[in-house]
């Protein structure tokens, strides 16, 4: 879904093109706020990963309260990195190691600077309707019929693409399913659907993320670790940034947020159906309602 422009966060990009934002070539010292910093400061927020899009919108609204100028750059993740890496954007904070993105980050990290993981309990699962029946992807080959021989994905391009194509299927003998890819938000309307009609159906999908609130969801147990370990959600900025804004690159590695707070702001932002319109003000809700927790992230 394409995100309007609003007064105080400039969100650019949702085609995924790589826009100049990070690095001016204006002649003269770019403006600064008052701790220094520069004040301009862009965000790459990847398309479909609502726990990265939250944790963007949380951080442009604390960061605009303290005189920053903050763009939000809706961008896929292959662009992403290569935006990150050429010094257009400054920021990205949903990069998950060691195993989802591994690989853009062995091509990139020469370019890239990991600020550090601000969350450690994302795990990526095949998830099946609550009342499936079946629990465990050992039992998934063997009930294909009931899900249509398929699983449904997300992005092309997603890690979790590449690890349930690569790991997961052969792994679990699926070579009769097929992964359908899409989008996440595609992914979505086919589970709103399967879930409205009674229907059993099998999806990609990752804690932490609000569907596990709004659908009547269980994860398939992953008995021979295809998945992989939990997680780690990383900040990564561009070279150069701590150069720019050295408080704020200090503020960012020492960012930690645990689930229930992530899940909360998520559940709030997408759970209920709300337009992107109203995510300033959810958000300005939601830091008014943990401001004490929130005036911790810049001191």
């Amino acid at each position: 879904m394409k995100k309007p422009m609003k007064s105080t966060l400039a969100i650019l990009g949702a085609t995924g093109l790589v826009a100049l934002a990070g690095c001016s070539t204006d002649a003269g010292p770019a403006a600064t706020v008052a701790n220094g910093d520069t004040r301009d400061v862009s965000i790459a927020v990847f398309n479909g990963w609502p726990e990265g899009e939250a944790v963007s919108h949380l951080w442009a609204a604390v960061l605009e309260d303290k005189g920053y100028d903050v763009a939000l750059e809706y961008v896929d993740v292959v662009p992403g990195f290569v935006g990150l890496s050429a010094g257009d954007y400054d920021l990205n904070m949903d990069v998950w190691l060691p195993g989802t993105h591994a690989d853009y980050v062995a091509e990139y990290g020469d370019d890239i600077v990991d600020l550090g993981a601000w969350n450690t309990d994302a795990t990526l699962n095949i998830a099946v309707n609550a009342d499936a029946p079946i629990d465990s992807l050992s039992e998934l080959a063997d009930n294909a019929d009931l899900f249509g021989n398929r699983i449904v994905g997300i992005e092309p391009g997603a890690g979790l693409t590449g690890i349930t194509e690569d790991s997961v299927m052969p792994t679990y003998g699926l070579d009769s399913f097929e992964l359908t890819t899409s989008s996440t938000a595609g992914m979505l309307a086919e589970l709103t659907a399967a879930t409205d009609a009674g229907e059993n159906i099998a999806v990609t999908l990752w804690h932490p993320h609000w569907a596990y609130a709004a659908f009547p969801l269980k994860d398939l147990t992953d008995p021979e670790g295809a998945l992989g370990d939990a997680e780690g959600l990383h900040s990564f900025s561009r070279t150069g940034f701590g150069d720019d804004y050295p408080t704020l690159d200090g503020w960012i590695q020492n960012f930690t947020m645990d689930s229930a707070p992530l899940d909360s702001l998520q559940n709030d932002m997408f759970g209920s159906g709300a337009d992107a319109s109203e995510y300033d003000q959810i958000v300005a809700d939601w830091i008014a309602e943990n401001q004490e927790w929130v005036d911790t992230l810049t001191v």
